[in-house]
């Protein structure tokens, strides 16, 4: 009995050992190492909010984000006019952001737990970012942490050499020579949809008819990924998508994905229930994609047609000698889940936006009708047209700048580095808002919240007093890679659309912009479409 006492005894003692070596690690080395990054960028002169020990500023933003939610509640509005585009949905959707912003300025600090952030939204600083070209500038690692299940190691997820490596070998593909040669099969893709409306039309009385166009146009850039990039069609990939789209949907549900808002116990209860399901999703994704590999390398080598993007993946991956068999598939594979992801959702989001403002604005549809008609007598784009698409291009622009698909540019210090006049020390995340860049009346002038297209006529560059703060694809090195490829089938879809369809905003609309990893029409965008 007094040997159990004393082996109890000494369990208790090692145990409360543990438990205190734990506290002065948590207090000495994180908290204090957090509280050190803190001052330097004070003695900056850069202010913000006060951190609690432990938790830093999470309580204030869950406190700020639970008001406005109360507010948002009885604001939401269905209103169709102009008024409900100078809705400040930043402010709806990130409200701490916006609530420091007005205390604090372009440029201040916060913590989420042990985690030291650096807001900037001063123009001459994310010029400087753009500028910055340092392989120690990168990725949150928390964030892309988070991300793993969906895009693997692969590009988006990928900082440092890796980073440097993989953009190298993809970044490629999307140049505007070979986007341009897409455009046959980006024509090819959307015929479907647009004998789907002509059909809705006659199914609902001939005249007019709502369309509900967000999963339409989720398909319709999803096959045009599928088929310019990795040979086959959507029904084909459509899998991967559906997967790709349930992970995306579960990770999003928790209101606290960027900085882990939330209470513990939703937060492990989230975590206990969908864990495993993200895990089996992320297993049959990768032997999706994997198979589809295997098929398209037996097709490639039965005839000699063109290579796509994901052959020449493969032979990049195992053309380079310092990469083993294993890590060549997962590159390959990761990058297909990247490309898949990123490459069909954001671009039929933008779509999405852009025929909501055009359902709005329909002296815009008829002045792309009218430039789609010189320059294409028979409706249908090519290559060498979409370039003279200037009106159209406005509009997209436009788009964009109200409506970006990102909503940050982030990054994080993986060595001391220099912007502009401040030294960023090593672990800082930094946070640029988009809408707010894009929407900031001392930028744009007191329109800001207005569409007007027109201040596109002369460019970016004439658009606004720092063309730097305009950054619907981020900025610097990290710049999406599929910008040309999205410009172009934005330009396609809407040539094609509004040739054959003139369209209005439905009744059924009602706005409410939300953060699912990108800006997305929280309720969908349904239209009231007729034929031409």
């Amino acid at each position: 009995m007094e040997e159990m006492f004393v082996a109890v005894k000494l369990a208790s003692s090692f145990a409360l050992v543990g438990i205190l070596s734990w506290i002065l690690y948590l207090y000495g080395d994180l908290w204090q190492k957090s509280q050190r990054v803190r001052r330097k960028l004070q003695m900056q002169g850069i202010r913000g909010p006060p951190p609690s020990f432990l938790h830093g500023n999470l309580p204030d933003m869950q406190r700020i984000q639970s008001q406005a939610s109360s507010i948002n509640k009885s604001t939401t509005t269905n209103n169709h006019s102009e008024q409900f585009l100078a809705h400040d949905y930043s402010a709806t959707l990130f409200p701490y952001f916006e609530h420091w912003r007005k205390q604090y300025g372009l440029v201040y600090t916060y913590s989420t737990g042990m985690k030291q952030h650096l807001y900037v939204n001063h123009p001459d600083l994310v010029r400087e970012m753009n500028q910055c070209i340092t392989l120690g500038l990168g990725k949150p690692s928390y964030i892309t942490n988070k991300l793993a299940p969906m895009l693997g190691n692969g590009i988006l997820r990928a900082n440092g050499v890796s980073w440097a490596h993989q953009r190298k070998l993809v970044a490629a593909e999307f140049f505007m020579d070979k986007v341009k040669g897409m455009v046959g099969l980006m024509i090819e893709s959307a015929q479907p949809l647009l004998q789907k409306w002509e059909q809705v039309i006659e199914g609902q009385g001939g005249v007019t008819a709502e369309v509900k166009v967000d999963a339409d146009l989720r398909g319709l850039s999803a096959d045009v990924i599928s088929r310019v990039c990795f040979g086959h069609s959507y029904t084909k990939g459509k899998e991967v998508f559906s997967k790709l789209r349930s992970i995306q949907k579960i990770m999003s549900k928790q209101g606290g994905f960027l900085f882990g808002l939330g209470s513990f116990r939703d937060k492990l209860n989230l975590w206990t229930k969908k864990q495993s399901e993200i895990s089996t999703l992320e297993r049959e994704i990768e032997s999706l994609i994997w198979e589809l590999v295997e098929k398209r390398k037996r097709e490639c080598s039965e005839t000699s047609s063109e290579k796509d993007l994901m052959q020449l993946l493969l032979e990049s991956a195992m053309s380079d000698q310092n990469l083993g068999k294993d890590f060549s598939k997962q590159f390959v594979v990761d990058n297909c889940k990247n490309i898949y992801f990123a490459g069909h959702e954001t671009t039929a989001v933008a779509a999405s936006w852009c025929l909501m403002l055009l359902a709005l604005h329909p002296e815009w549809q008829t002045r792309i009708r009218t430039e789609v008609a010189e320059h294409c007598p028979n409706s249908i784009p090519n290559a060498d047209s979409l370039p003279l698409f200037k009106t159209m291009t406005m509009v997209i622009q436009e788009v964009l700048r109200l409506y970006p698909a990102g909503a940050f540019v982030s990054r994080e210090t993986y060595e001391d580095i220099q912007i502009g006049n401040l030294n960023v020390p090593k672990g800082v995340c930094l946070w640029t808002l988009i809408p707010t860049l894009h929407r900031d009346p001392e930028i744009w002038g007191p329109d800001a919240n207005e569409f007007k297209p027109e201040r596109f006529s002369e460019g970016v560059s004439k658009a606004c007093k720092f063309p730097q703060a305009y950054v619907p694809f981020g900025l610097g090195t990290r710049l999406c890679l599929g910008k040309n490829f999205a410009m172009v089938q934005l330009k396609v879809v809407l040539a094609l659309i509004i040739s054959k369809f003139s369209f209005s905003l439905s009744p059924s609309y009602r706005h409410s912009p939300a953060y699912r990893m990108i800006v997305v029409p929280g309720h969908g965008v349904y239209i009231l479409i007729q034929k031409i």
